[in-house]
Parts: structure tokens; C-alpha cells; sequence
């Protein structure tokens, strides 16, 4: 499933078009690796999304779009957040 889309039905970005912007802005990592909105997003992939005081750092669970689409469906799990100020490269680069 490409990243964008993930984003939106996991409810990580209200809007697919927030999260097509947040990866063209680099705001959003899989595995590490800077991606672009139709990167593949799968089972195991770790994602990194860079808000605006924070960073949310994200194990995907499930990557079906008719998973997805049942209530109750979870589809990623926290493995790190960290504070990040407005001002600063949330990377560290």
C-alpha cells in the first residue's frame, strides 16, 4: 500500500493530501530511507513522521486496504515518540 494512503487509513494524517505533502517534504521515513507518497508501505516497515513538536516513530502491523477499512482493525503499534522543537531538523541531520 503506498505510504500516503496508509497514512490516512491508519489515521496517523487527517488528509490524504497532508501526508502526500509531508513526504514530498521529506517529513516522513520508511526504515530509515527518506520516501515519496507512492513508496510501499508493508508488514514490518517502520515509519518515522515528523509533526510539527514531534516525532512519531511507528511499526506497521497490517498494510491491507480491506484490513484497514474493518473497525477495530490495528494496524501499526508506538515504538517511539520524541519532542522535537518547531525550529530544528527532526532527523538530527
Amino acid at each position: 500500500m503506498r505510504v500516503d494512503k496508509f497514512l490516512k487509513m491508519a489515521r496517523l494524517v487527517k488528509r490524504r493530501s497532508a501526508a502526500q505533502e509531508m513526504a514530498e517534504l521529506g517529513a516522513v521515513r520508511i526504515d530509515g530511507r527518506p520516501c515519496k507518497p507512492a513508496s510501499e508501505v508493508r508488514e514490518g516497515s517502520v515509519l518515522e513522521v515528523a509533526y510539527m513538536n514531534r516525532v512519531l516513530k511507528a511499526r506497521v502491523l497490517c498494510a491491507e486496504e480491506a484490513l484497514l477499512k474493518r473497525p477495530g482493525t490495528v494496524s501499526w503499534e508506538q515504538v517511539e515518540e520524541r519532542p522535537v522543537s518547531p525550529d530544528e531538523n527532526p532527523w538530527g541531520e
